[in-house]
């Protein structure tokens, strides 16, 4: 599979684990000013604007440009008030912020943001591996549908290599997932609300598989440890893992594409009908069950015509309203 490395997000792992408090907006717009950063050759500096456009954002996570518009003004209004800590290389804890200046373009429909030092500094473009890093691609995270996700993600996959995590104690663990002191204080609400959809989500939608355990001291759970592993990838001469099914591509087809394919209008009007149960409660819902159901067997879903067509249409085709 041919990884698209301009979209690949390069983040220090001690960014990835500071206290985290930015909404799925904030998180996404980060990415993107991450990625374009390079993708332009601006770079990351403490005096050069980056601005993330909502045809930009619409593009990178799949939503309709009116949706796009909205979520970038509602997080101009919020992103230059959120804050985080961290332990510097002295052990001092440090707090800071994520932008140190923001401002909504609105002829442009576009948000411009300049980064703190303190996010410069642990943000690098890909070309740095001399550090230690945590890689991702915008890809992998786009789908996601909770904050927690994006934010769990990000402390699990710098361990992908070692396979599993340490103990994460509960309260540094809920910290960095964004949690609030005051919310799903029970532990059955927070694993059940907070937890386990992010585990679900990373485990339909991106290339890590991963479990968890609690960590007890007598009755009372104390932290969480994870499994991390990768989801096979295709062999070197480009044919499917016989004993399992392609994770990564279908006909040559990203996961963006085929959930852009089930929102397709004739495709929804032909197939949105196999969705049942959970699948029918909600859009989403119906887009991450039909891409499972591609990736089971994409041969039932060209009985009108080949499945990459569906690509082929206008913006009119496709309905991301819902």
């Amino acid at each position: 599979m041919d990884v698209n490395m301009s979209n690949l997000v390069v983040k220090t792992n001690r960014l990835n684990t500071v206290t985290q408090n930015l909404s799925l907006t904030e998180v996404r717009i980060m990415q993107l000013a991450i990625v374009d950063a390079r993708e332009t050759g601006k770079g990351l500096s403490t005096d050069k604007p980056l601005t993330i456009s909502a045809s930009r954002y619409a593009e990178a996570f799949g939503v309709s440009r009116q949706s796009a518009y909205e979520a970038i003004l509602k997080a101009e209004k919020s992103l230059f008030d959120r804050r985080f800590s961290f332990l510097d290389d002295d052990d001092k804890m440090v707090k800071s912020r994520w932008v140190q200046r923001v401002k909504y373009l609105d002829d442009e429909a576009s948000i411009e943001v300049i980064l703190t030092y303190d996010v410069v500094k642990e943000v690098t473009r890909i070309d740095g591996y001399e550090q230690f890093f945590t890689q991702y691609l915008l890809e992998q995270t786009a789908h996601m549908n909770s904050a927690y996700s994006v934010r769990l993600y990000e402390l699990l996959v710098q361990w992908k290599t070692a396979k599993k995590t340490p103990v994460f104690e509960l309260q540094q663990f809920r910290e960095q997932l964004g949690v609030e002191n005051n919310e799903y204080q029970r532990m059955y609400d927070f694993k059940n609300r907070v937890l386990d959809v992010a585990v679900k989500e990373i485990n339909e939608k991106t290339d890590i598989q991963t479990s968890y355990d609690q960590v007890k001291r007598g009755r009372k759970i104390i932290g969480f440890k994870f499994v991390v592993k990768e989801k096979p990838k295709k062999t070197e001469n480009n044919q499917r893992d016989p004993n399992t099914s392609d994770m990564f591509m279908i006909d040559g087809l990203t996961d963006k594409q085929l959930w852009r394919i089930s929102r397709h209008k004739e495709f929804i009007s032909t197939y949105s009908s196999l969705a049942k149960g959970d699948a029918g409660k909600s859009w989403s819902a119906y887009s991450d069950f039909i891409v499972g159901e591609i990736k089971k067997d994409a041969s039932k879903f060209s009985k009108k015509r080949p499945i990459r067509e569906y690509l082929d249409g206008s913006e009119e085709d496709y309905d991301f309203s819902r």
